[in-house]
């Protein structure tokens, strides 16, 4: 008896909704030899933060002050500093079309992040909008290695090390029982009231709602040492546990 080939065959992919921290460029000037140089001063600050990082560019404020730019050329600019742009907000009819040219989407002016698989826009920072979803804290048990991202939509506890090169990220807190060499974002929807807790601080970058520090800054910080990380007036805060 033969058998039905659409029954039997295997799932090859399926659609899910995530929730994804995407930075967002304000444009505040057409200028893009002010551009290039700002960009060039800020991706040196964190060179492996922002390395292939994706980046919806906003163009709302040139919009409202008449203010031209081709998209071509800022996209152009800003992979050359690695940046790797996804979309565009706020821009004029030309800049929208001009955008879909060159096959990246545009998004709606109010939308702060990369919008989920239902079209509704979600905003990243600096505030969470409602939402009826409760948070989902999450455990992780094992070494997260070079490259890997991890988010939590609550609290974030890792009873592992978190290698140079990895990134975890949560809405809520962060717990680290084993040595964190990566980067650590607590608070990302804007919480400043989050904190960060770490059984070894080697990291290559430490954040709270935003706010953050590099390696650099953390050098006078000794390792193999309990530490909480918190923030007050916009100033990341390190204390011996």
């Amino acid at each position: 008896m033969a058998t039905d080939a659409c029954s039997s065959k295997m799932m090859a992919l399926e659609f899910k909704s995530t929730t994804l921290t995407v930075p967002v460029l304000l444009l505040v000037s057409n200028d893009l030899t002010d551009i290039d140089h700002q960009l060039q001063e800020k991706v040196a600050q964190a060179p492996e933060f922002f390395k292939s990082s994706p980046l919806i560019i906003d163009f709302q404020k040139l919009t409202s002050q008449n203010t031209a730019l081709s998209v071509q050329e800022i996209v152009d600019l800003i992979r050359q500093h690695g940046f790797m742009p996804i979309g565009i907000r706020g821009g004029d009819e030309s800049q929208n079309k001009e955008a879909s040219a060159l096959s990246l989407p545009v998004y709606a002016t109010h939308s702060q992040n990369t919008p989920p698989a239902d079209k509704k826009p979600e905003k990243i920072m600096p505030a969470k909008e409602a939402d009826n979803t409760p948070p989902e804290n999450r455990l992780i048990c094992q070494p997260i290695r070079s490259g890997q991202r991890v988010y939590a939509r609550g609290d974030l506890i890792v009873t592992a090390t978190v290698s140079a090169g990895a990134e975890i990220m949560a809405e809520g807190n962060i717990h680290i029982y084993g040595s964190l060499r990566g980067r650590a974002l607590a608070g990302v929807l804007g919480n400043g009231e989050c904190r960060i807790f770490c059984s070894d601080l080697q990291a290559e970058l430490i954040s709270i709602a935003g706010i953050y520090q590099i390696r650099d800054d953390l050098s006078s910080y000794p390792a193999h040492k309990p530490v909480q990380i918190s923030l007050d007036n916009q100033t990341l805060i390190i204390k011996d546990i």
